[in-house]
Formats: C-alpha cells, sequence, structure tokens
C-alpha cells in the first residue's frame, strides 16, 4: 500500500492567492510545496491529501489539479474551527481552528494508510522523503511512529532569532520528549537559545522537528478523544491550539507507543522573515542547476 502525504496548509490558504508571487521560488513559478508534492510522488507515494480552508477551496484546486492530474491522487480536506468537535458551544469570539493536530484529525475519513505530514510553506528535501516512504511502507505500525529529525544548524535564519522543536532522543533513535525552544540563532561558533533573559548553548548537531511526521492511521481514534478532552479544558481560552506535539507525547507517556527519530541530512529552508525569500530561491536555483529538480517540475 502507498503512503499519503498529507499537507497542513489551511493556515497559508488565504496568503495563496494574495501573494502568489512572494510565495513562487521556482524558476516556472513553483512554490516550496510543489518540490514537496514532487519529492513525495519519486519517492513512492500514491496521495497528497490539502488541509485547507473552505473558503479557499475552488481557487486553491485550480492551482493545484492542473498539474497534478495522472500524476498523483489529490483530496481536499477542510478545517474548521468547529470540525470533529465534541458537544459545546465554541466562544463567538474565537476566529481560528485549533492548531496543527486539529488538523491532521480532520483528515480521518479520507486517510486509510500510512501516511506522513509535513507544512505547506517549509522546503524538506528529497532524503527526507525517501526515508518517510521506506519507513510508512515498512516499519510504521499502531504502535511505531516516526519524526524526521532534522541537524538544528540546518534550519536557521540569517535573518532573525526562530524558534525550534528540540528532539531528546534516546539509544536506540526513540524520541523522548520535544522542547520549545524560542529565540534560536547562531553566535559566533555557537547555536544558542535565550529564556528568561539568559543565554543557553544547544549542540549545533541538536535534532529537531520541522513537524514532518509518520503517522499509522489508527491515531485517529485516539487523537479525536485527546482533541475532545482538550477542546473541554481550554474552551474559554481563544488562543489555544491543539499542536502535533500533544499527540505524539500521548501516543508515548499513556499508550506506550515508540516514535523513531529518522535522521536527514538535508538542508531545510523556509521563509521565516520576508528577508529569507532570496535566499530560498537562490537555494532552488541551485538544486536545479544541479540537476536535483526538472527546470519545470509539472511539464
Amino acid at each position: 500500500m502507498q503512503p499519503t502525504l498529507l499537507i497542513l496548509a489551511a493556515g497559508m490558504a488565504s496568503r495563496y492567492g494574495s501573494m502568489k508571487q512572494t510565495q513562487s521560488f521556482g524558476p516556472d513559478g513553483e512554490t516550496i510545496m510543489d518540490y514537496s508534492i514532487y519529492d513525495a510522488i519519486r519517492a513512492g507515494f500514491g496521495k497528497v491529501v490539502f488541509i485547507i480552508r473552505k473558503d479557499f477551496a475552488d481557487d486553491f484546486k485550480a492551482i493545484f489539479e492542473p498539474k497534478l492530474k495522472g500524476k498523483i491522487a489529490t483530496e481536499y480536506v477542510f478545517q474548521e474551527k468547529d470540525s470533529f468537535l465534541p458537544d459545546v458551544q465554541v466562544p463567538a469570539d474565537r476566529t481560528k481552528p485549533w492548531g496543527t493536530g486539529h488538523a491532521v484529525l480532520c483528515a480521518r475519513d479520507v486517510v486509510k494508510e500510512p501516511f506522513a505530514v509535513i507544512n505547506a510553506d517549509d522546503f524538506y528535501g528529497k532524503d527526507s522523503f525517501i526515508k518517510a516512504a521506506d519507513f510508512l511502507k515498512n516499519v510504521c505500525s499502531e504502535k511505531t511512529y516516526c519524526i524526521i529529525g532534522y541537524e538544528l544548524s540546518k534550519t536557521l535564519s540569517e535573518h532573525g532569532t526562530v524558534s525550534r522543536g528540540v528532539c531528546q532522543v534516546d539509544a536506540d533513535n526513540n524520541l523522548v520528549s520535544i522542547k520549545e525552544r524560542t529565540k534560536i540563532y547562531r553566535e559566533n561558533d555557537t547555536i544558542v537559545f535565550e529564556e528568561n533573559d539568559e543565554k543557553h548553548t544547544v549542540p549545533n548537531n541538536s535534532s529537531v522537528s520541522m513537524n514532518f511526521w509518520g503517522f499509522h492511521p489508527s491515531l485517529f481514534d485516539t487523537t479525536e478523544k485527546l482533541f475532545h478532552s482538550f477542546v473541554k479544558e481550554n474552551l474559554e481560552n481563544i488562543k489555544s491550539e491543539f499542536f502535533i506535539p500533544i499527540i505524539a507525547e500521548d501516543f508515548m507517556h499513556r499508550l506506550g507507543g515508540e516514535i523513531k527519530v529518522i535522521p536527514t541530512s538535508a538542508q531545510w529552508f523556509g521563509v521565516t522573515y520576508k528577508e529569507d525569500a532570496p535566499g530560498v530561491k537562490a537555494s532552488i536555483d541551485k538544486l536545479v542547476a544541479s540537476g536535483e529538480y526538472p527546470a519545470s517540475l509539472w511539464k
């Protein structure tokens, strides 16, 4: 069975149309998402599921259906603030859905096979998709998930601080915990993060999460129960979000599952700051020039 790629695009969908030029990085106008889908197809994924906002569905489909027709199966799932909610009254002043874990849950009716989850606006690299596909086809089970671990030094921005989930990994390459570190940056030859006005160093080769996960579809049942409990406990906090690491922590610590940290040597890049955009474009141009990608992905 071919694995599925789930792309979290609900948060950026409204920007896609109005900022199309900003979002285009490839020689033929490709977005970062196009490269992820291209890498997924050649790694053996059989379907891509886009998590988007309903009000942008027609425009979104008009962009992607012509490109992908005949190349990979597609599905579209809507993440709305009332999707998969328990029987509660959501405060009227809550404007956004419930975060990345909620987005994953919204795909339960269309994903029946092992699947990967990625962000729409991160460039992950060919190596990551090959390793994720291999895991999902050969290792993934109800008791074993994975996360692709990036070297911290390959995920920084030259234009400001970043936030990263730093993975604690045991001797068997199993995830122990993810600690969110904010204000991470390079200072001379070291990498530091700031917390409570204090600086702390982080090893350059620390493994960090860029939200590239591999899951078994049995995750949906336990996630729905976990999400319902989360909503009831956080109903009045209109900014509360149900993140994927909440699902991961529950899976490891309550359900006794393992999450394998699969290291990749790939160079991540993305647009954390608008000043990052020229560097992303230059990086893609370099990959095209080296033959890693064709000058036009879909022709």
